[in-house]
């Protein structure tokens, strides 16, 4: 058993924090405040080779593993949780399901420019009327002539502004897992993007409701088999929750990077607030948890890369890495008292972008439920 990290691991996570700490963190609060989205992120990003960091080199990716993908999104939310989830996205929804379901000519067409960044991609399962129940969804997709057509709204759907193509989900007969993914280019006709949500958090990135009026794309849009989509997006979650605890991740170690900060400037009583027990068991349990976290994800991540099954650990780890960011970021307020509740302070910002890790990809209580399946199923 090895717990270090590759030279390969350590170079990326140094090269990512540069990078965000110079193109990122100094538009954050500005971007965040105006909820534009920042169009330049995602090529900036890509120059790197962060939007298909597990991509295989031949599929123009960077050909790193997972772990490296989690070191990548975790480094980038530390900074501006919102490039996190841009580049989570284009990675962990888009990329990895074309990659292991499509066709050579999808991924030529379609994962190539994605991972090069030079299209992005966006993920569209939840509705309206279906959010953790992902079978409920109403959205249809028929053969008509030489085309498939769908109809139905799509809701939640993170990078769909900018977005190239869309990974879709639809129904395509009358049983209740009769699904089928598709792949929606965004100039498709009948296509439209219907409403910017004004969030809590995250506020960069563009969160939209998706229509579909009549939607037509060509036979071959089909990702994989037809009526096979459902279990699709549940692979591709597996992955993408790796991405969300990374997420978490690095919004909880920001959080304990700040409180060490304020706590060895700040006095009360006399003395440094950081010489106080009370603040010091504070500090002490963020530190564990997120070191616990942190093992959790890169556990899930290194059974990726060895093609092994790893729904619960993904789903563990998502789980604990999400709620152990909430208690994090929610301490770091503490410690910083009324200043921790004005927009001069970094962890306003974390409190609220944290929130969002416990909800999208599965709130915490479905991750309850596929953890109690795994081990009373004998896992």
């Amino acid at each position: 058993m090895d717990f270090a990290l590759s030279e390969t691991h350590e170079i990326t996570r140094k090269m990512v924090r540069d990078f965000a700490e110079r193109e990122i963190a100094p538009e954050s609060q500005k971007f965040d405040e105006s909820q534009e989205v920042p169009h330049h992120w995602a090529p900036k990003m890509a120059g790197l080779g962060l939007l298909g960091v597990f991509v295989p080199e031949k599929w123009g990716g960077a050909g790193l593993d997972a772990i490296s993908y989690a070191i990548v999104i975790e480094e980038l939310s530390r900074v501006d949780a919102s490039a996190g989830v841009i580049a989570a996205v284009n990675n962990g929804l888009v990329c990895d399901p074309i990659l292991k379901f499509g066709s050579n000519e999808q991924k030529t067409e379609w994962l190539v420019p994605l991972a090069k960044g030079q299209k992005l991609g966006a993920y569209a399962l939840t509705e309206p009327g279906s959010g953790s129940d992902a079978a409920a969804m109403r959205t249809t997709a028929k053969v008509e002539g030489g085309y498939w057509v769908l109809d139905g709204t799509k809701q939640f759907v993170t990078n769909a502004y900018d977005a190239d193509v869309v990974v879709v989900y639809a129904r395509t007969g009358s049983e209740k897992y009769d699904i089928s993914a598709f792949l929606v280019p965004t100039d498709a006709a009948g296509f439209s993007r219907l409403k910017k949500e004004n969030k809590l958090g995250i506020r960069a990135s563009d969160t939209m409701t998706l229509g579909f009026d009549h939607c037509k794309v060509p036979r071959d849009a089909l990702l994989g088999v037809q009526g096979k989509g459902f279990n699709i997006a549940l692979t591709t979650l597996d992955g993408g929750r790796i991405g969300i605890a990374a997420q978490a991740l690095g919004i909880a170690q920001r959080a304990l990077e700040e409180s060490l900060k304020y706590s060895r400037e700040r006095e009360a009583f006399g003395s440094k607030i950081a010489e106080f027990e009370a603040i010091q068991w504070k500090l002490a349990d963020m530190a564990t948890e997120i070191d616990a976290a942190r093992l959790l994800t890169y556990r899930a991540a290194w059974m990726m890369d060895r093609g092994l099954r790893h729904t619960y650990e993904s789903s563990a780890a998502k789980l604990f890495a999400s709620e152990a960011s909430h208690r994090a970021v929610d301490a770091a307020l503490q410690i910083h008292g009324g200043y921790g509740f004005i927009k001069d302070y970094v962890v306003e910002k974390l409190y609220r972008d944290q929130r969002i890790t416990e909800l999208y990809e599965g709130t915490s209580e479905v991750q309850r439920l596929v953890i109690a399946r795994a081990v009373l199923g004998g896992k």
